[in-house]
């Protein structure tokens, strides 16, 4: 007489079965940086929407000049777990713009890419994004 089969686990009883996903070294959930994500709401409580990037460096660098805001570095805030821009002064503008510039499309790291993203009230920035 031939043995019963054993059921074939179904997928989801597999995921069902699972761990809950694993904090982060933080110890905080997984959020994805402001390009990954498509857009952000800054410290002020603005909507960011990604428009377009990443952007030629010749639309970059009239970006630089022309945008209502630039922002060229980010920190991660755990208390409330969302990256967040740091916004450049109009001082701040055309360093940031020359270091940015210089490290487009480099063989070593860190290598800058930027993005336009606009706001709601028509607002543009110009997003240099870092990536170690």
């Amino acid at each position: 007489m031939p043995k019963k089969r054993q059921r074939a686990t179904a997928f989801a009883e597999m995921v069902a079965a699972m761990e809950p996903a694993a904090a982060d070294q933080r110890g905080g959930s997984y959020v994805l940086r402001p390009v990954a994500a498509r857009g952000f709401t800054d410290a002020d409580g603005c909507y960011w929407r990604l428009a377009r990037g990443p952007l030629d460096p010749r639309r970059a660098k009239r970006l630089a000049v022309r945008a209502d805001v630039m922002s060229m570095g980010e920190y991660y805030d755990g208390h409330v777990e969302r990256w967040l821009p740091r916004f450049l002064t109009e001082a701040e503008r055309p360093a940031a713009w020359l270091a940015a510039r210089a490290r487009f499309d480099a063989a070593d790291l860190p290598i800058y890419e930027a993005y336009e993203f606009t706001a709601d009230d028509g607002r543009v920035l110009l997003f240099i994004e870092t990536y170690c």
